[in-house]
C-alpha cells in the first residue's frame, strides 16, 4: 500500500511539474471566457432539470407504466 501511495505521489508531482512548465511556456493557456462558463452552467443545469423531471414522472406513474 505504501508503494502505491509513493508511486502515486511521484506521478502527481511529475504531472504538476509538467503543468507548471507548460504554463510558463504558454502563459495564455487555459483562458476561458465568461460566456463559455455561462453556457456550460446552463447546459448542465438544464440536463439536471430534465433528468429530475423524468425521474419524478417515472416515480409518480411507476405502477401504471408496468403494463407497457
Amino acid at each position: 500500500m505504501r508503494y502505491l501511495a509513493a508511486k502515486t505521489a511521484v506521478g502527481l508531482a511529475a504531472a504538476w511539474g509538467k503543468g507548471l512548465e507548460e504554463a510558463r511556456r504558454r502563459p495564455d493557456r487555459g483562458d476561458i471566457s465568461i460566456t463559455t462558463v455561462i453556457i456550460w452552467v446552463a447546459a448542465i443545469g438544464g440536463a439536471i432539470a430534465i433528468a429530475g423531471t423524468i425521474a419524478a414522472v417515472v416515480a409518480k406513474y411507476n405502477g401504471q407504466l408496468s403494463g407497457i
